[in-house]
């Protein structure tokens, strides 16, 4: 899906006022990138998206008094459905992550990683990947295998081998253009495989797609 402007529109919703400042900073001195939305509550944020242009991506705290991020990821998914949201935290708990994955999160970051990492975290969704440390993607896998489900066979998805070739580089943390050249084909098709596996998993999102394929063990 791609972005509809030359410079991305970067929101943050965040009630921390001295590591919001550090992360306006660091995201309006990249390139290509403006960070002018800065909100202090889940609300103030769905508010200004009546008025305003919607974001292209959204930094959301999950601690924020009032509705937590979590909570708030469905509201944003609704109002502002090209947004996508890269869920920052102090916390690395398991529950939280797996719940953000499955909620529609583009990408989950620890706070403590450092402020450069945010920045990269956004160039890697624009880039159509999905940003975890390697923390937090072993904590969703764990999370995963503790996890019951009914087993459903790959065939009821009716997934073709590309698209689970394509699924599994995406689990890899490769992006689309990096999906492009590992497999030898455009770009383009690659969007239109991942809007095929869209729809056969009844997904939004590549993290929700890789998060299902893990889930059900497709891949």
């Amino acid at each position: 899906m791609p972005l509809h402007s030359t410079i991305t529109n970067v929101w943050l919703v965040e009630d921390n006022a001295l590591f919001g400042r550090s992360v306006q900073r660091v995201v309006n001195g990249l390139d290509g990138m403006a960070c002018e939305g800065g909100f202090t509550s889940a609300e103030a944020a769905f508010a200004a998206l009546g008025q305003v242009p919607p974001p292209d991506i959204i930094l959301l705290d999950v601690q924020l008094p009032g509705m937590n991020g979590i909570e708030a990821l469905a509201t944003f998914r609704s109002l502002a459905p090209d947004a996508r949201v890269i869920i920052l935290t102090v916390f690395d708990d398991p529950d939280k992550i797996f719940r953000a994955v499955c909620a529609g999160a583009s990408g989950y970051i620890l706070k403590s990683s450092g402020i450069e990492h945010i920045g990269q975290a956004i160039k890697q969704v624009v880039e159509g990947g999905a940003p975890m440390t390697p923390e937090i993607a072993q904590r969703v896998l764990d999370t995963f295998s503790q996890k019951e489900s009914n087993q459903i066979s790959i065939d009821d998805y009716q997934l073709t081998e590309r698209e689970i070739d394509i699924l599994r580089l995406l689990a890899d943390g490769l992006v689309k253009k990096e999906i492009a050249d590992r497999l030898e084909i455009s770009a383009h098709t690659v969007s239109t495989h991942l809007r095929r596996v869209y729809s056969k998993l009844h997904v939004s999102t590549n993290t929700g797609a890789v998060a299902k394929a893990l889930r059900e063990r497709i891949i």
